[in-house]
Parts: structure tokens; C-alpha cells; sequence
């Protein structure tokens, strides 16, 4: 059977992935001009400075643009699945997977909120769904 491609955490990255792994989505700040980034890095990618502080980030947000997909790249991944881009309530833009029963109700600009989902045995990772759909099975 195969298998997800699983994340490779570094030094930079660890944080992020056990924050996930507790259920919280975790975003850089600048400690200089007080932004939010994502993904994670040694310096702030508005300012350069290297001053950087981890905080819970609100897990809200909305649809960028979408695509689903409709053959997966391996067995691994089952299909139909959603690829998006979702603009976080707190600046950044996140890459994520969009969790629906309902494809076709996407759109963009459709509010969203941060669920976890097993990824592989050591991960979880974040996933976003409707805020309609939020809390439901």
C-alpha cells in the first residue's frame, strides 16, 4: 500500500508540526512590525528581521482560489480531494487541503476554519472546512 508523502520537520519547522500534532495551528510573528507568516523561516519575510515569536493563530480564514482533484498522485491519496489556497484572518497564505461533503458548495471567498486530520502515524495536520460544516461529522 502506499503511503503519504510525510513532512520533513527541521529546526525552523519543529514548532509548527507539534503544534499541530496538539491541535493548534501555530504562525510565526515578527517581535519588529508584528505580522503573522506562514510557512516558517529564519527571518520575517516583511521586515528581514530575525526577532520571531510562535503564537496560536485564530485557525479562520477564507477560500483564495481551489482545485479538485480528481486523480490523486498515488494510491495514497484518495480522490476527489480539494487543494487550496486559504488567506488566513491573520495575513498569511496557506497551501491546505479543503475538507467538504459538498464540493461544489466551494467558492471563493468562503469562510473556513482549521480542523486536523491524521496525516501519517507521527502527523497531523491542518485541514480546513467550511464554517457551515465546522464541528459536524
Amino acid at each position: 500500500m502506499s503511503q503519504k508523502i510525510a513532512p520533513q520537520p527541521n529546526p525552523i519547522s519543529q514548532h509548527y508540526f507539534q503544534c499541530a500534532k496538539e491541535g493548534k495551528l501555530c504562525l510565526q510573528q515578527c517581535l519588529t512590525c508584528h505580522r503573522h507568516q506562514f510557512y516558517p523561516r529564519s527571518l520575517c519575510s516583511h521586515c528581514g528581521e530575525q526577532a520571531l515569536q510562535w503564537a496560536e493563530a485564530s485557525g479562520l480564514g477564507r477560500i483564495a482560489t481551489f482545485t479538485i482533484v480528481r486523480r490523486g498522485i498515488s494510491a495514497a491519496y484518495s480522490t476527489p480531494y480539494v487543494v487550496a489556497l486559504v488567506d488566513l484572518d491573520e495575513g498569511p497564505r496557506m497551501m491546505t487541503q479543503i475538507y467538504t461533503e459538498d464540493e461544489t458548495l466551494l467558492v471563493i471567498g468562503l469562510p473556513v476554519h482549521v480542523a486536523f486530520e491524521p496525516w501519517s502515524d507521527n502527523y497531523l495536520l491542518p485541514v480546513f472546512k467550511p464554517v457551515h460544516e465546522f464541528g459536524e461529522s
